[in-house]
């Protein structure tokens, strides 16, 4: 059995690199964390490509909040993004009523087409979550759903991520779960024990928190716990 995935949130080369030596297996990839992350400057996404080699989720996000914005922008800075090298990304739109936007959502996955992508925390907020995962299950490269099971955080989503692991290979459920948002580390071994194998952190791995960058030791602490 392969070893759980853990991703971690990097603003910077220097959060890649510490994440990198710590122990992630993956990086998300955003800008401005007051907004709850957007999509980074293609030359922020160069420098941290650059000094790791760790594979890279992108976020494909315009603005604060779950609607799509500027669509035509958005689909034009994927497109740059993967003229760079950008192979994989974060994505995923409501629409005014909570449900999935899902012209939008599709027309940002097809802009990134043959590239494996994660839809992202926008399910928690969602007004339903089933409606959100049979609607977009289907489309082209989706392997992931980021997802603390509430808009709450995992204190409170545990048992929705739990009822929706048990339905794995239903439609709608096929992908990855993976967890994120509240997350903290007396979650995981529970989480572990009930078959999650996929987990997502950034403030958590910050002496203190968004105001500080990525610390290899705390990185490195997680990487056991959830290998544990």
């Amino acid at each position: 059995m392969s070893r759980p995935i853990f991703e971690v949130i990097a603003l910077t080369p220097q959060d890649a690199r510490a994440a990198e030596s710590g122990g992630a297996d993956r990086l998300e990839l955003v800008t401005d964390m007051a907004a709850d992350g957007l999509t980074p400057p293609v030359e922020e996404f160069a420098g941290i490509r650059a000094a790791v080699d760790l594979p890279l989720r992108v976020m494909l996000r315009g603005q604060a909040g779950f609607a799509p914005g500027d669509l035509d922008g958005l689909r034009a800075r994927a497109a740059a993004l993967r003229a760079e090298g950008a192979e994989e990304f974060v994505l995923g739109f409501l629409d005014a009523d909570g449900g999935v936007d899902l012209a939008a959502t599709a027309a940002v996955a097809d802009a990134v087409a043959g590239c494996r992508w994660t839809f992202h925390r926008a399910i928690d907020h969602s007004a339903d979550r089933a409606a959100v995962r049979a609607a977009v299950g289907a489309l082209p490269g989706l392997d992931t759903f980021l997802t603390s099971g509430s808009p709450g955080g995992v204190d409170s989503g545990r048992e929705v991520l739990v009822e929706e692991l048990a339905r794995k290979g239903e439609p709608g459920y096929g992908q990855r779960i993976l967890i994120g948002g509240g997350l903290r580390a007396e979650h995981v071994p529970g989480l572990r024990a009930a078959g999650f194998d996929a987990f997502h952190v950034g403030g958590a791995v910050r002496v203190d928190g968004w105001r500080t960058p990525v610390d290899a030791a705390e990185v490195a602490r997680w990487r056991a716990l959830i290998d544990a």
